[in-house]
């Protein structure tokens, strides 16, 4: 919902795990979200979110007052749960408003 977001509670790191019901191949990866810094994407294909392993890690560009909007083009890959990491922020806290993943 575009009325609903997620924020960090202050302190970086901060993650958020997506997981899906079964394992899917994805091929991009696109988020809006604001005032991050440092953003790290991982994956895993196990039942449960563990045994990740990171697919990319970029700096985003600042944009003030408005949501940073960023596509990740990847090789096409399978996951099962795909986990953000916020490693560092413009701020003291960010916040996440949509994320999407394309892929069969």
């Amino acid at each position: 919902s575009s009325k609903t977001f997620w924020t960090t509670t202050g302190m970086f790191p901060q993650e958020l795990i997506i997981g899906f019901p079964k394992c899917v191949k994805i091929r991009k990866v696109a988020i809006q979200c604001y005032l991050v810094r440092t953003l790290r994407i991982e994956r895993s294909t196990s039942e449960d979110p563990v045994g990740f392993e990171q697919c990319i890690e970029k700096d985003l560009q600042h944009t003030e007052g408005q949501l940073q909007m960023e596509e990740f083009p990847l090789p096409e890959f399978q996951a099962t749960y795909l986990r953000f990491i916020i490693k560092s922020a413009f701020d003291h806290f960010v916040s996440v408003h949509r994320v999407m993943a394309e892929g069969t």
